[in-house]
């Protein structure tokens, strides 16, 4: 136990309201930041909601697609049209809604090549889209950086533990063995590279690992990410209780 989650924490009414406030939220920080906006995408059943709203007025038009840049934190290693696919969801809910470039959208790689090679893959882009090979505290990688909570505690493909909860070098990582099929995820360093980072929690079947996640409880993965920058929760009234 490391003492209570340092977050700012927003509870709002029910999931539709949140999918909502985090729209107005993220369009308010793409705007009030020039050039280039990179957004680290989550996957499950709770940004869906919020995808969705992004990509339809009134947020659509209000919102810088040309030059915003969209990775994901981590990803089920099955092809892009399968219904697993984080890719898939977000193309679903965001992507084939919005005018994003296709150059501006950077999906985890699949297919043609193995795990350890696609976490090689999606590392090299993240390099190459950021002009270095190490992480500087003062530039962080992702300007918004969304995640889950798992009812495990896990956060992207960080699972409770699992190997790749100690390494720091690599920026992502394949991970075998944690469920049926293997994932590629970002790793601490790389996660943890943002300048707002942001919990979206829904749901009552939450509220136990959501008591434990602001008691700050270091045991679960998503505890022990402090991203350089500000750290945001938003959860509905069920998750909190």
């Amino acid at each position: 136990m490391t003492g209570p989650l340092k977050a700012k924490l927003e509870i709002l009414s029910d999931p539709e309201t949140m999918a909502r406030r985090v729209a107005e939220w993220m369009i308010e920080l793409a705007n009030a930041k020039d050039g280039t906006f990179a957004v680290c995408l989550s996957g499950g059943s709770t940004p869906q909601l919020f995808y969705e709203h992004l990509a339809e007025p009134p947020y659509r038009g209000r919102f810088p697609w040309a030059r915003t840049h969209w990775f994901w934190g981590d990803e089920r290693f099955v092809p892009h049209n399968d219904a697993l696919s984080n890719y898939r969801m977000v193309r679903v809910a965001l992507l084939s809604h919005a005018p994003i470039p296709a150059t501006n959208i950077h999906p985890i790689p699949t297919e043609g090549l193995g795990p350890d090679a696609a976490a090689s893959a999606y590392e090299d882009e993240l390099k190459s889209f950021y002009g270095a090979e190490r992480l500087d505290p003062a530039r962080p990688l992702f300007d918004v950086n969304l995640l889950g909570l798992g009812s495990d505690g896990h956060t992207a493909s960080l699972f409770p533990g699992n190997a790749v909860l100690a390494e720091r070098d690599k920026w992502v990582s394949a991970v075998i063995g944690a469920k049926p099929e293997a994932r590629i995820t970002l790793t601490y360093p790389a996660l943890e590279s943002s300048r707002n980072a942001a919990f979206l929690i829904a749901g009552d079947e939450k509220r136990p690992i959501f008591k434990r996640l602001r008691r700050g409880d270091d045991s679960l993965p998503a505890a022990r990410l402090h991203p350089t920058g500000r750290l945001w929760t938003f959860a509905d009234a069920a998750a909190n209780g």
